[in-house]
């Protein structure tokens, strides 16, 4: 290890995508994994835990069937998207007026107990996936931010389990890769 650490400020977004196995196809209907639970084990294992514990986001895309593509359903245009997350910016911008902090994402601990409020049944909810899910401290808090992220792009001061029960289901890696 260094014996010493230098510290540069940097704020960024990281994306990052990998297969469930060696060969790409566990979990696909259409095609059948080849790989042996060892060598998905030993695949899995060469990401640090440490490292996807500090990803807010997890979670797999499946491949999109050709009906889906092709087809002609309407979801969320760009310019509405474009809006919900504007405006879920500016509640987050009023609630910070006036600190360091900007956006749901740096919430400090102290600022995730005043700015997160839970419904009773929201808070009951988090205890049993902290407890079921094993979810680390950090996994504890990122899920809390992301649910007052959800909790803003739906209007509402409070995190409602709906909220709560979507940034659980962001925490994928702590549920299934594993197994």
């Amino acid at each position: 290890r260094a014996k010493s650490t230098t510290r540069f400020p940097a704020e960024f977004m990281l994306v990052a995508a990998f297969n469930p196995c060696p060969c790409g196809y566990r979990g696909d209907p259409r095609r059948e994994c080849q790989c042996t639970p060892p060598q998905v084990e030993k695949y899995m294992g060469k990401i640090s835990g440490p490292l996807l514990d500090r990803i807010d986001i997890q979670l797999e895309v499946p491949a999109v069937p050709y009906r889906d593509l092709s087809g002609t359903r309407q979801g969320t245009s760009s310019a509405q998207m474009r809006d919900f997350v504007y405006a879920a910016r500016q509640r987050q911008a009023e609630r910070f007026v006036g600190l360091a902090t900007r956006v749901n994402a740096r919430m400090t601990s102290r600022q995730l107990r005043e700015f997160c409020p839970l419904e009773s049944a929201a808070g009951e909810m988090l205890k049993n996936a902290v407890t079921s899910l094993g979810l680390s401290a950090r996994a504890h808090d990122k899920v809390l931010r992301v649910s007052r992220t959800i909790a803003d792009l739906d209007a509402s001061d409070t995190i409602r389990c709906p909220h709560l029960a979507e940034a659980i289901n962001y925490r994928l890696l702590d549920r299934s890769l594993w197994s």
